[in-house]
């Protein structure tokens, strides 16, 4: 069976879509069946950084009203061996689902693929409850902003009482000039206020934003300092 990885973020725009975009992608290139699932109901975005938005015909909500199998819905990302997607729905309304639904979805997922990445909401509601159902481990992002890590730690605390207990995080859009002149807290002051393991730290890089707008992961350039970043972040996952 494969492992479930739900990635989560405390609010909105801290890169928590782009940063499961390079891991999947990441993971993808090592050989690994991956399956990348927009779980962020409502307001869909996956598809666009991976630039698949154009061969998206069915979505999870057709999954799990039977219109058509899983097979059919999922989407091949054709510049990996075996890397696929899943969309999400962009009508909230649609998604009226029950956690055994969204867990029989996910044990598929997980007989089929070797790592089955959750790209969950932003924010503390009923969504993150049903996206986060059977996660083995779940990887908070944030960014080095005090109102950012607040809002982490808020959810690093649901996610614990759902009864996750292998939990992480990744301080994303680090500017390291800013910290050393106190303008943001340091490393080191993040992981006094993080409760959790630190997965990684991804520094503030306009090329990161400019490829995922583009449609593709940054991690497909080659020989940079980011991919190797991502690489030993998907070798933290894996050990894991």
């Amino acid at each position: 069976m494969g492992k479930l990885i739900f990635i989560s973020s405390g609010k909105g725009g801290v890169g928590k879509s782009i940063f499961a975009a390079n891991l999947g992608a990441t993971l993808g290139e090592r050989g690994l069946r991956v399956a990348l699932v927009d779980m962020n109901i409502g307001l869909r975005n996956l598809d666009i950084y991976m630039g698949l938005e154009n061969k998206v015909v069915f979505d999870v909500t057709d999954v799990l009203n039977g219109v058509v199998p899983l097979e059919k819905a999922l989407v091949r990302d054709k510049r990996f061996q075996a890397t696929w997607l899943l969309a999400t729905t962009q009508r909230k309304e649609k998604f009226q689902y029950e956690e055994e639904q969204i867990k029989d979805l996910y044990s598929e997922l997980r007989s089929k693929f070797d790592y089955v990445i959750i790209d969950g909401p932003a924010g503390v509601n009923n969504e993150l409850r049903l996206a986060s159902v059977s996660a083995d481990l779940a990887v908070i992002v944030t960014t080095p902003e005090y109102v950012s890590l607040r809002d982490a730690d808020m959810i690093d605390q649901t996610i614990r009482a759902r009864g996750i207990s292998r939990r992480v995080y990744i301080v994303n859009k680090v500017n390291k000039s800013f910290m050393r002149v106190g303008v943001l807290p340091t490393v080191e002051q993040i992981t006094n206020i993080m409760k959790i393991p630190l997965l990684g730290v991804v520094q503030h890089d306009d090329a990161i934003h400019f490829a995922a707008n583009a449609g593709y992961p940054i991690v497909l350039q080659k020989g940079n300092y980011i991919e190797r970043n991502f690489g030993k972040i998907a070798d933290r996952i894996i050990g894991l």
